[in-house]
């Protein structure tokens, strides 16, 4: 650096700075910088008159100048060349392009640039509160008395509510929700997830030392698949994903480099999973990696289906039968609409296969309270249930949890009272199941309305949306369409999105961010908005794909 000093001042003095070097190293660098700038340099205060007039520099000292800026700086370490590869390739496609482009759109709206639309609607993710629905009071006044609990004195909070706050806070580090927990999580929470499970499963045991709280679903579900990924070449583990998929999957796998092994879903079949699908998959696997994790998200998504029994039998066995460990993503277990579907869990149906499979098929099961009735995305609060891992890795899955230090304590908290709701009896059961029933009743309503609206326009088709919160139409896209989806380098249904985004303001996220079988076209589309905005939106959709029809016919 003290050569570098030594230039500027130099270079300061011939270019006609006065005095470089009585203000020390500062002095010579601002002369210096501000002659690559094409600024004069800021000598000492001149005259009013003296100021006035111009001063001309010599290219020749401009040059030198810039020649000094060069030298201080230097490469960046940090570089689309030099970055990790893994994090470049990954790709999350609800938080993807078509995304960014609605950001845009919105900042244009509010700088008053006109557009066909006052607004846009975000239908690409499940963010239930950002689209209208309430909170549910019960697990807000929990939350509220955990994170101050001068409250606990308050006649305006139930009872019911102070005896939950009082006991999570008695597990915190002195009483505080901003201390931090055990890195699995604070203890009466597991406990309480404990017994949810058993109610829940009829009985079936389930030990607090098998329960994880998370940062989410998503931390656990990438914290399981980071201890399974390992070995090499052929050996590297294979992980067994459903196509459609959630795109969670797909980024941890790339982010992990481990390989993903695609089985599909049967769109002909209500997006039923077929367990021979499974054997082809598996069997064309094994000439390019490991297979040793089989994912399943049931209710589905982004399909919306509910696996029946016999179905999540046949998986268990599969399993069992291959030696893969199998990680049911269950987050939407509450959301359950179409008569004769039934949510059953793996866990429960597992026990029930008996001690042969109950004590040896590895399984870790999660939720959260991010879907469900609940919506509750930004606390990031979850668990997993993770049974049959042996002993030492047990101890290997808590030292990698422990890096995190633990989950979020808020959201802790709101997840225990997902699994500790009120009870019948307690003051605030009533206005809890009104409430609950209410927010699952009108995503029935709107799960059967999108279904409908969709069946009823040409050149679409919807399975019926027996679960979660999401519709996955196929659509037809006519060969022009794609040939101009293929000029802007896009595939046929992000080049349909976007139209649909650019004119209407809808945004939803293609199919192709999810993954789908070779030559069909799908997007997928929340149903949480109010079914007077979704209504709106509906025929807004429909509008434009007739349109969209005839342009590219």
């Amino acid at each position: 650096m003290h050569r570098f000093v030594l230039t500027a001042k130099q270079a300061a003095a011939s270019l006609g700075c006065r005095n470089p070097g009585s203000g020390g190293k500062n002095t010579a660098l601002r002369c210096a910088s501000s002659l690559a700038a094409d600024r004069p340099p800021r000598g000492p205060r001149l005259p009013r008159l003296a100021r006035e007039g111009t001063v001309r520099w010599s290219s020749a000292a401009k040059a030198s100048a810039v020649k000094i800026n060069e030298k201080a700086s230097r490469e960046k370490i940090l570089t689309l060349e030099s970055m990790n590869p893994l994090v470049k390739a990954l790709e999350y496609a609800v938080r993807g392009p078509i995304v960014l482009k609605a950001g845009e759109i919105e900042k244009e709206l509010r700088k008053g640039i006109k557009k066909p639309f006052t607004e846009v609607i975000k239908a690409n993710i499940g963010d239930a509160h950002a689209m209208g629905q309430r909170p549910i009071t019960f697990l807000r006044q929990v939350v509220a008395l955990c994170t101050y609990p001068n409250l606990l004195d308050s006649p305006s909070f139930p009872e019911d509510a102070k005896k939950r706050a009082r006991r999570i806070l008695q597990g915190c580090g002195g009483n505080s929700l901003g201390s931090y927990t055990a890195s699995p999580g604070i203890n009466c929470i597991r406990e309480d997830v404990a017994s949810y499970i058993e109610r829940r499963d009829g009985g079936v045991p389930a030990d607090p030392d098998n329960i994880y709280l998370t940062t989410g679903a998503s931390d656990g579900i990438t914290t399981i698949l980071k201890i399974l990924v390992s070995g090499g070449g052929k050996s590297r583990t294979g992980v067994m994903i459903p196509i459609p998929q959630y795109p969670l999957y797909s980024a941890a796998i790339s982010d992990l480099d481990a390989i993903q092994v695609n089985y599909y879903l049967d769109e002909e079949n209500c997006w039923a999973l077929d367990v021979n699908e499974l054997r082809r998959s598996l069997k064309e696997a094994k000439a390019y990696c490991n297979p040793k994790v089989l994912c399943i998200i049931n209710p589905g998504n982004p399909t919306g289906q509910v696996q029946n029994r016999k179905s999540t039998e046949d998986v268990i066995h599969f399993a069992w039968e291959e030696k893969l460990f199998l990680l049911a993503d269950e987050v939407y277990q509450d959301n359950v609409y179409s008569e004769g579907c039934q949510f059953h869990s793996f866990k429960k149906i597992l026990y029930e296969m008996g001690p042969e499979y109950y004590n040896n098929v590895e399984l870790a099961s999660f939720h959260s309270t991010s879907k469900g009735y609940m919506g509750e995305c930004g606390y990031r609060g979850g668990y997993m249930e993770v049974l049959n891992l042996h002993p030492e890795i047990k101890g290997q899955l808590v030292k990698l949890l422990s890096v995190r230090l633990c989950p979020p304590v808020s959201g802790q908290a709101a997840m225990d009272v997902v699994v500790n709701p009120p009870t019948p009896g307690e003051e605030s059961y009533s206005q809890f199941i009104k409430e609950k029933e209410s927010v699952l009743n009108n995503l029935a309503k709107k799960a059967k309305l999108t279904e409908d609206m969709f069946n009823n326009i040409p050149g679409m088709h919807c399975n019926p949306l027996q679960g979660a919160m999401y519709a996955f139409p196929q659509i037809f896209i006519p060969s022009k369409a794609i040939e101009e989806a293929k000029v802007h380098k896009m595939a046929p249904d992000m080049f349909y999105c976007m139209k649909l985004l650019e004119e209407t303001g809808i945004c939803v996220v293609p199919g192709s961010g999810f993954g789908q079988r070779e030559g069909s076209y799908h997007f997928r589309m929340t149903i949480l908005p109010p079914a007077e905005k979704l209504k709106i939106l509906l025929e807004k959709m429909k509008d434009f794909h007739i349109k969209f029809l005839e342009k590219y016919a």
